[in-house]
């Protein structure tokens, strides 16, 4: 950067790290959300107040292949508070960067297939629990956690502790 840019920039950073901390931004989002705009002066070597959408289209595909996804995300949070605040510009992220499809959970099995892994376990103390665990729609750690008296209410818990 030419002194005069670096000027413009640091005078802009001032001002960046002056709106965050008036919005009430924690020091680990002030350090994240200031870190990204230097990143991205450095990348391009100038201000980040003249780049276009396809500058950040490719510093974000750069990213995205270098970086985790939440420092992808922190940096797009803080480019977008510069551009809000700093510069008092729309800036719309989902039109350079959209966060990665959501895996869904699988299909949860049908009652006929509960039956059969109930039916090919081959001990039958396994057999009950299984069946316990699936009638009473327990998860893990709440079946690890049960105790008989959680079941049957006329047995005395403290015989089996």
């Amino acid at each position: 950067m030419s002194p005069f840019e670096q000027q413009r920039f640091y005078s802009l950073y001032q001002q960046q790290l002056t709106n965050l901390t008036l919005q009430g931004k924690r020091p680990a989002t002030i350090d994240a959300y200031s870190r990204a705009i230097r990143r991205i002066a450095a990348y391009f070597d100038c201000c980040p107040d003249n780049l276009s959408i396809d500058d950040l289209k490719r510093y974000f595909a750069d990213l995205i292949e270098s970086h985790s996804w939440s420092t992808v995300k922190l940096d797009r949070n803080g480019l977008q508070f510069f551009y809000r605040h700093v510069l008092n510009q729309q800036w719309e992220w989902l039109n350079i960067v959209k966060p990665p499809q959501v895996k869904r959970l699988p299909d949860i099995i049908t009652q006929t297939e509960v039956a059969i892994v109930i039916s090919l376990t081959r001990q039958l103390r396994y057999q009950v629990c299984f069946l316990t665990l699936y009638s009473m729609g327990l998860r893990l750690g709440e079946a690890v956690t049960l105790r008989v008296g959680d079941i049957d209410f006329t047995v005395d818990a403290s015989a089996y502790s």
